[in-house]
């Protein structure tokens, strides 16, 4: 399978983001690849970084004007799509939601952000009610998608239900940057982590990884001088967890790269992690502190 990943800059004018998004599905689509993942809240800024009542004003229906919108596009292209929304549930309640479109423009799954952060500068136990749909992967016509969103790319919980659930390869939406008063030091520890904790996503699951992130500087309304800078780096991971395709830190960038989703089983022929665990002794699993 050949995937796409498009990791770009944001603006405050939705249609132009939406505009730039369709143009690189485009190229993406005419250089091959079958399945593109666009990166979370792919449609506007990121607002978490303040908490403002008005931006629940972005919230969409799904299905609504933005899967209508790409799944046009999914099927004029014939790929499958991983796109980010803001869903309006009811009112008062709201998600992000991840939506896979395949390749006839139809829904085939959605995803709800089970895992909500509440940091400095990601205010988003404001904005969605946690994700209420579990960890379930959608089957599409590239193969099976373990589809989560940003903050849940630090549980490993997480990545294993989806495996266990039949996820052939584990695909990560993303918005994560620094936040500018932390050190050099201490913002490169932060975006090794991150690279690292999903690698090993790959490794103890045998399965792809795709995490696909934005990039460039957004303020910060209330603090101009305080804003994220996203770090780009979106990548694709083997299932020993090497780097196999990776953007750069700084640019907008389509990236593609060829997925063997067979190298899965031979690879649990050798790492036998799912045959061993020990699931008589993992019952304090489900406390919240042992």
């Amino acid at each position: 399978m050949k995937a796409g990943i498009i990791q770009q800059k944001n603006f405050q004018d939705i249609e132009l983001n939406k505009s730039n998004l369709e143009k690189n599905i485009r190229l993406c689509a005419q250089a091959g690849a079958e399945l593109i993942v666009l990166q979370e809240l792919h449609n506007s800024l990121y607002f978490c970084q303040t908490e403002n009542p008005a931006y629940f004003d972005l919230a969409e229906t799904i299905p609504g004007k933005s899967t209508d919108f790409f799944g046009k596009l999914a099927k004029e292209l014939s790929v499958v799509l991983v796109i980010s929304l803001f869903e309006k549930r009811s009112a008062g309640v709201y998600h992000n939601t991840a939506v896979v479109i395949e390749k006839d423009g139809t829904i085939a799954g959605k995803y709800r952000k089970m895992h909500i952060p509440d940091d400095p500068s990601y205010y988003e136990k404001f904005y969605f009610t946690q994700g209420d749909l579990g960890f379930n992967p959608i089957k599409t016509s590239v193969g099976t998608l373990g589809v989560m969103i940003c903050f849940d790319q630090w549980f490993p919980e997480a990545a294993r239900l989806m495996a266990m659930a039949g996820a052939e390869i584990l695909i990560y939406p993303t918005a994560i940057g620094w936040e500018m008063s932390d050190s050099q030091q201490e913002q490169q520890r932060q975006k090794e982590a991150w690279i690292t904790v999903q690698r090993a996503h790959a490794i103890a699951n045998g399965l792809h990884v795709i995490s696909c992130n934005r990039v460039g500087w957004e303020e910060n309304e209330k603090d101009k001088q305080n804003g994220i800078k996203f770090w780009g780096s979106s990548f694709v991971a083997g299932v020993q967890g090497e780097i196999i395709a990776q953007a750069s830190a700084e640019n907008e960038e389509n990236l593609i790269c060829e997925i063997d989703l067979s190298r899965t089983e031979q690879y649990r022929q050798i790492w036998t992690f799912f045959r061993d665990r020990r699931i008589d002794f993992y019952k304090d699993l489900t406390k919240l502190w042992r």
